[in-house]
């Protein structure tokens, strides 16, 4: 599955990307139908809190409309329309402009933070933005956040 966010639900979007989903962020006020215009293009969902995209002619099957202010809220309302999964890819995406991120040659690493030489952490960058990613403290928050939400999904469509 691949997404496209509009500006609205940024935060939902940065989490899609945390999860391994290629997501785009709309930033700025774009029209409806060039949204529109490029999910279909991409083939991508269209997730918004806008309900005046569902009236579009190209809305079914591309837009889902929440109705959450949360985020908890809109995570747990996109779950039932679509089968999310919060650990799909965790932290392979470049969280600023949704690139796969590769991992840094053995020959890049005198580049890094010396308290970063000195840990034997897997490091990992986007090739675009060249932004540096490794497990730390706030990775575990994340990913405990992700996988809490996984829970959540499972015992929602669990029978029972």
């Amino acid at each position: 599955m691949r997404f496209l966010c509009d500006e609205m639900l940024q935060g939902l979007g940065r989490w899609l990307r945390a999860a391994g989903y290629d997501t785009f962020i709309e930033r700025g006020a774009t029209p409806d139908r060039l949204l529109l215009e490029r999910a279909v293009r991409e083939r991508r969902y269209l997730v918004t809190r806008d309900r005046k995209l569902v009236e579009h002619r190209a809305a079914p099957g591309i837009v889902v409309l929440l109705r959450g202010n949360s985020l908890d809220c809109c995570i747990q309302e996109l779950g039932t329309r679509l089968p999310v999964d919060w650990l799909h890819r965790p932290f392979t995406r470049c969280m600023l402009c949704n690139r796969p991120l590769l991992p840094i040659p053995p020959e890049s690493r005198q580049a890094l933070p010396a308290d970063l030489q000195s840990r034997a952490l897997a490091v990992v960058s986007c090739p675009c933005c060249g932004r540096w990613y490794w497990e730390g403290a706030h990775v575990r928050r994340m990913r405990a956040r992700l996988a809490r939400w996984r829970e959540d999904a499972e015992a929602f469509r669990a029978p029972g």
